[in-house]
């Protein structure tokens, strides 16, 4: 007597998605989840404000819910999602025109939209809409050629109008960052010798310009990077007080709850942009060097997952979103280390924040889809 096929059986499917998935990939997001809620606490546990509010709750159910939400997109084939690219552009971009109109100012900046007792960041998914947007464009195109002049009209209306509405709130950080994420898309794609020389060109040149246009304290903060003692109460003060509550950390760190920057509030936004000041001052050398490995795995996991997507559409979205977690911590722990400019951007997955905290969920769980999903390996210039 035959056998029943195992591959008919109706658990077939789930079991193949089960061995599939990128499990180094979910260890590294986990690990990297209960350090927000664990870190956020430590933040904010002697501020009576803040604790009232439970912000470590909160998260440990934003990183619940993203959880959730990752394993609801990998039951839909990634192509079925990236269908629906345009439309949640479009949306996006509504978002976006909303805050500018009807927006919330906290610090002087016009980013949130207030939804009763729900703040949503619409340029949190400004990003992901042009990622998503961007692969299925390239994804969908014909040609396998390089990029020329004309091929990059399109391209550049699609990622100019989220960035020029999300600097204008003003978010020049988040701004920068999708430019730079849509750059890198475009070059996995190709673009011929010719035209990139020119686009080198015209950026650097239109840097001089650029500062004309970059408000008072922006232009305070770059000046302080480069002399860090000339506004120690002013300008240089978050980064300052950063820098100390890193170095002070030296290699084991203070201990939980124990950091003397966090507890004394001298460091400013402490459960958001400076967490990582935090986390080093209390778990040291060798809580940083942790944090960092966990980012490390993700970002390197993502990238593998590119380089064996089964079609460019793959390719595209899991470098757009590995290129967008290697930007984030990059810059969030460089403006904590005092070596770039304060430009506001979270750390993935650890910062305070629902929005960031979704939309990194989402991201992850797109590049795990590429994955369970790829076919074979792919030639960056084989047709979708």
């Amino acid at each position: 007597m035959r056998g029943i096929d195992s591959s008919l059986t109706p658990l077939s499917p789930f079991r193949r998605i089960l061995g599939q998935i990128d499990w180094l990939l979910i260890v590294a997001i986990t690990g990297l989840s209960g350090f927000g809620v664990l870190m956020i606490y430590s933040a904010i546990h002697t501020n009576a404000d803040l604790l009232a509010n439970a912000l470590h709750w909160k998260q440990a159910l934003w990183s619940s819910i993203g959880l959730c939400l990752l394993a609801l997109i990998l039951v839909f084939d990634y192509h079925y999602i990236s269908r629906l690219a345009y439309f949640f552009f479009i949306i996006v971009v509504a978002l976006l025109i909303i805050v500018l109109v009807a927006g919330r100012v906290i610090y002087g900046a016009k980013r949130w939209l207030v939804l009763g007792p729900i703040r949503v960041q619409p340029s949190e998914l400004a990003k992901l809409a042009v990622i998503l947007v961007l692969a299925r464009y390239f994804g969908t195109r014909e040609s396998s050629d390089a990029l020329r002049f004309r091929d990059l009209v399109i391209p550049f209306v699609l990622m100019i109008i989220p960035v020029g509405l999300v600097a204008k709130q003003p978010d020049l950080g988040t701004a920068l960052t999708i430019l730079m994420i849509a750059t890198v898309m475009v070059l996995v794609v190709g673009v011929e010798r010719r035209v990139l020389a020119y686009l080198t060109s015209a950026c650097i040149a239109a840097m001089p310009i650029g500062w004309l246009f970059l408000k008072d304290y922006q232009k305070r903060r770059i000046l302080t990077v480069m002399n860090p003692d000339a506004d120690l109460l002013g300008a240089g003060y978050q980064s300052m007080q950063s820098k100390i509550a890193v170095g002070s950390g030296e290699f084991w760190g203070k201990g939980l709850l124990q950091g003397t920057q966090s507890r004394l509030h001298f460091l400013p936004e402490k459960h958001t942009d400076f967490v990582f000041s935090v986390l080093s001052e209390e778990l040291g050398f060798v809580g940083g060097t942790l944090l960092l490995l966990l980012f490390l795995i993700f970002i390197q996991r993502c990238f593998l997952i590119a380089l064996n997507a089964g079609d460019r559409e793959g390719v595209l979205i899991a470098t757009g979103v590995g290129t967008s977690f290697f930007l984030y911590t990059t810059l969030n722990i460089g403006m904590t280390l005092g070596i770039i400019p304060i430009v506001g951007i979270p750390l993935p997955f650890v910062s305070y924040g629902g929005s960031a905290s979704l939309t990194a969920f989402i991201a992850a769980g797109l590049v795990v889809n590429v994955r369970i999903r790829r076919r074979s390996p792919f030639s960056f210039h084989q047709s979708s």
